[in-house]
């Protein structure tokens, strides 16, 4: 593992009464999930750490953390990422040599994970501790701040089998989306997020509204077809979007083969723009203004290139878009 820096591995001595019912749950969860198991080996988890999400928060929390996995059985190999791309690079790599595979970081640090283990056949169970500024993907799923909980969450082994979006040959997890706020995480710089916490997204968020220019698009989705000029469009599986565009609980499944599109026309006027912050306040969609739908597939067509986001990571820009839904492609523990 020496291209991705110093790694850290901690071994364990199982007392006696440690998870009797671990391995018979083991099993059940190998036979219906088509996992390789073996009953006599120990068990291996890799922690992926991005050291500099969210404030470095982890650092206080990580001895103990790493000494509740090893006393519940488990031998802990810990990866600081050094750059850019070293947890997609490290998952993708070396994940199959795991049972577990726990990501401590944002949702960028997650979506890297994320990417890594759907190139695998078989990839191994996610772990998720959230520790960045926004978390929408954690949010969704409930999932603490606390690390120590967390870490709980993911010792308890209830697998999720989610949705995973595709978008050309890259994954994501909660959102694909072009045109306001979506570039707002990646062009607002860390230091500022690890200051100023979210309220960093909504500065940022703002200082954008009177540049969004916007952008015609020919929509075809599984149950029709669209075109008009928008300022925003989002095709998600996620409750919200950099935390400032919220989605209904009732309308989001992350299981369901389905995503959640959301569309944002181009306001002509005052009183448009006010229908749009009223629709997406309320989730009262005026479809006027504001698009909503479910649909396991669906097609972009812009006249020029256009900047897309991917779990709030630079997307590149795509003149041609077409994004499908991986029903339930990959365990998650919740």
């Amino acid at each position: 593992m020496s291209n991705f820096g110093p790694t850290i591995t901690c071994y364990y001595f199982p007392p006696e009464d440690v998870n009797k019912n671990w391995h018979k749950n083991a099993q059940k969860l190998a036979q219906t999930h088509r996992v390789y198991y073996n009953s006599n080996m120990l068990k291996k988890l890799a922690l992926i750490i991005n050291p500099i999400a969210g404030k470095g928060q982890y650092a206080s929390d990580m001895p103990s953390m790493v000494d509740l996995f090893c006393k519940n059985g488990y031998s802990v190999t810990i990866y600081m990422t050094q750059k850019k791309g070293d947890a997609k690079a490290f998952a993708r790599m070396y994940a199959q040599e795991y049972e577990t595979v726990v990501c401590c970081g944002g949702d960028g640090t997650l979506s890297e994970t994320v990417n890594g283990l759907m190139g695998l056949k078989n990839p191994p169970p996610l772990g998720y501790i959230p520790v960045g500024t926004v978390n929408d993907f954690a949010n969704s799923l409930g999932l603490p701040k606390n690390l120590k909980k967390a870490a709980d969450i993911i010792l308890e082994g209830h697998p999720m089998a989610i949705d995973i979006g595709m978008l050309g040959d890259a994954y994501f997890t909660y959102i694909a989306a072009f045109g306001a706020f979506t570039d707002v995480s990646y062009t607002t710089p860390q230091e500022a997020k690890n200051i100023l916490g979210h309220l960093a997204y909504i500065l940022q968020g703002m200082s954008r509204l009177s540049d969004i220019p916007p952008c015609r698009a020919a929509i075809q989705y599984r149950q029709g077809a669209l075109e008009d000029d928008y300022i925003f469009g989002g095709v998600t599986n996620s409750m919200s979007v950099a935390g400032l565009v919220k989605l209904s609980p009732d309308t989001v499944s992350l299981t369901d083969g389905l995503f959640e599109v959301l569309l944002v026309k181009s306001p002509k006027n005052l009183a448009d723009y006010q229908k749009i912050i009223g629709s997406l306040l309320t989730r009262e969609y005026d479809p006027a203004c504001v698009t909503f739908l479910h649909t396991s597939e669906i097609t972009f067509q812009f006249d020029t290139p256009i900047p897309w986001t991917l779990d709030g990571e630079n997307g590149g820009k795509h003149e041609s878009v077409a994004i499908r839904n991986l029903q339930g492609r990959l365990l998650v523990l919740t």
